[in-house]
């Protein structure tokens, strides 16, 4: 199989695990939500083109977060069909990533849109 194949192929590998992670995982369903609401109000409050990298940066953080805690649960599932103490502390670490991840995105988005909605109301 050629470079390019190969490169194609894993695209592939990659499209099933963001299939997986959307199938299996409400948290990442909210995930999408949040992310479909964020660039709809980014539109509607035509944020600049840095609000933009911030918001993007965010939301991706937040995918990255929650891609890695997924995938570290079923390895640990996999390795630990038992729960045992170091296996949930484990999981729970990897929760808080996203949780920290998530906190960080609400405060970019409470910078970014945060202007404009006192100025929406206060005028």
């Amino acid at each position: 199989m050629g470079y390019l194949a190969q490169r194609w192929r894993s695209v592939g590998f990659a499209w099933q695990g963001l299939k997986f992670l959307l199938g299996t995982q409400a948290n990442a369903r909210i995930h999408a939500l949040a992310t479909v609401a964020v660039v709809l109000a980014g539109v509607y409050c035509q944020v600049s083109r840095l609000e933009w990298l911030a918001l993007v940066a965010a939301m991706a953080w937040v995918w990255v977060a929650e891609s890695l805690n997924s995938g570290l649960e079923c390895v640990v599932d996999l390795v630990s069909p038992q729960q045992h103490p170091k296996a949930a502390q484990a999981k729970d670490v990897a929760a808080a990533a996203v949780l920290i991840a998530s906190v960080a995105a609400v405060v970019v988005g409470a910078i970014v849109f945060g202007p404009k909605l006192m100025q929406a109301v206060w005028g």
